[in-house]
């Protein structure tokens, strides 16, 4: 295929794919869900109101500047604000809209379709490019072949060393 061919490919791979996921994008909401369960946070097997879950944060900033900024208030800090983020993520909810079958299968196909065709021409192995590498193999079993001429031809060598030491040691 020609590098024009490919570049067309590439391209209006990456457009499909860009159009299919716009669509089904606009079609998910997303929200979160703290209000739907009754302003309660839920870890595990407990759960907590959903507005302690910036008490840790309050209380390491208060540390943070009462101690001058020592290195556990900081990490008390970070860790809390990552307490802050996972509260968030784990209660946002996903929904879809109601659509045919008809324009989901359409969503699809232009994602993964687009998808594939920059992945064909990302991971094509150009036939120049397999020429090479079978030649490069028929060389390497050359080079092989000839090592082991050379290995066996010293064998013998060394084989009649070892006998003309052996003659003369039993002299």
């Amino acid at each position: 295929m020609k590098s024009s061919n490919l570049l067309f490919r590439f391209f209006g791979g990456l457009a499909l794919m860009a159009v299919g996921l716009f669509l089904l994008f606009n079609r998910v909401h997303v929200g979160s869900g703290f209000g739907g369960f009754g302003g309660r946070l839920g870890f595990g097997f407990f759960s907590i109101p959903s507005g302690l879950v910036v008490v840790p944060f309050i209380i390491s900033i208060v540390w943070m500047f009462a101690s001058e900024g020592s290195f556990i208030s900081k990490i008390f800090t970070v860790l809390s604000v990552l307490f802050i983020l996972a509260a968030i993520i784990m209660n946002t909810t996903f929904w879809v809209d109601r659509m045919t079958m008809f324009d989901w299968l359409l969503m699809l196909v232009m994602i993964f379709g687009g998808g594939g065709m920059v992945a064909s021409v990302l991971f094509k192995e150009s036939k120049s490019d397999a020429k090479k590498n079978e030649e490069d193999l028929e060389m390497y079993k050359d080079i092989a072949a000839s090592q082991a001429k050379k290995a066996s031809e010293l064998e013998k060598e060394l084989a009649a060393v070892k006998k003309q030491i052996n003659n003369k040691t039993n002299v």
